[in-house]
């Protein structure tokens, strides 16, 4: 079966105020590649268990943007909050180029056991399984659709209680489309690879 992942699908109150951020953030072409926005259909009542890393020459243009800061562990990185309180990690890279101001280089999921959801979405997409920091087998990479990204599953504690705000596209070949769920509950919007004729 043919599998590779698309866009981000990102609940927002406002998608048009939303996509403007990420566009400027991260350049029109990348965010269209990445993040597609639509109406929210619940509120936002717990951290993101998806969200991005970016690297930033300086987090002072995205702040400019709308974004804010929730935390700084400097001099690696500082948690920021989009225009609609998405959080997303910036890491400090000087040498990066200053436009656009951020460049996506991972995906970052929320787990409880993400050495078992790793493994398993590795399968379904062909990546590589490497090491996160702790040396545990939940970094991926070379994912299909997303192979200028590190998938990385974060290890956390915390139950999933509400859906998430930010659920991936994965395009295969399907009978038809609609929402799906993979072995720890993360809903994801299933695409045909081909359409039927009407």
């Amino acid at each position: 079966m043919t599998v590779a992942l698309g866009p981000l699908v990102v609940d927002a109150v406002d998608p048009a105020t939303a996509q403007a951020f990420w566009a400027a953030a991260l350049g029109e072409s990348a965010q269209r590649a990445l993040l597609s926005f639509r109406p929210q259909q619940r509120p936002k009542v717990v951290k993101n268990r998806v969200h991005l890393d970016v690297y930033v020459r300086a987090v002072e243009p995205l702040l400019d943007l709308g974004a804010r800061v929730l935390a700084e562990y400097r001099p690696q990185r500082v948690t920021l909050a989009d225009v609609e309180g998405n959080e997303f990690c910036a890491f400090l890279d000087p040498a990066l180029a200053e436009r656009p101001p951020a460049r996506a280089f991972a995906v970052c999921t929320d787990s409880d056991r993400p050495e078992e959801i790793a493994a398993w979405w590795a399968a379904q997409l062909g990546a590589d399984v490497r090491n996160g920091p702790d040396g545990t087998p939940r970094w991926l990479y070379g994912s299909a659709g997303w192979e200028g990204l590190i998938w990385k599953f974060v290890r956390v504690d915390d139950e999933r209680v509400v859906p998430n705000r930010w659920q991936w596209t994965v395009y295969a070949d399907l009978a038809d489309d609609g929402v799906r769920v993979d072995p720890q509950g993360n809903e994801f919007s299933a695409v045909p690879l081909t359409r039927p004729a009407d």
